[in-house]
């Protein structure tokens, strides 16, 4: 089997991913190319992997019952939305009511 690469979906298992692989194929009948999406289980051994990482994955024995991939490297790295915390909300807030009141 040759490498495939894919999107991290889950990371909730340890030491395991699961991966989404998107292929294309030619419909002869409509003349169309068709998506299809394929959900490997990967060996991610130091629990490197986030959702929507891009990674490379390598064929390997059989780990488990449905994990047989390996995750070879990771191709690019998701960004990661951070929400603000209260106390970064609560400091834009005041500067923006100050900055916005009129000078007494």
């Amino acid at each position: 089997m040759k490498p495939v690469v894919g999107i991290v979906v889950s990371n909730k298992m340890q030491k395991s991913v699961v991966v989404a692989v998107d292929r294309l194929f030619h419909h002869k009948l409509y003349n169309r190319y068709i998506k299809r999406t394929t959900k490997f289980m990967a060996h991610d051994e130091n629990d490197r992997c986030n959702i929507g990482d891009r990674v490379r994955l390598d064929p390997s024995r059989p780990l488990s019952k449905r994990k047989y991939w390996i995750v070879a490297e990771i191709l690019r790295k998701a960004r990661i939305y951070q929400p603000l915390s209260d106390h970064t909300i609560s400091q834009t807030s005041t500067s923006v009511e100050a900055s916005a009141a009129p000078p007494a």
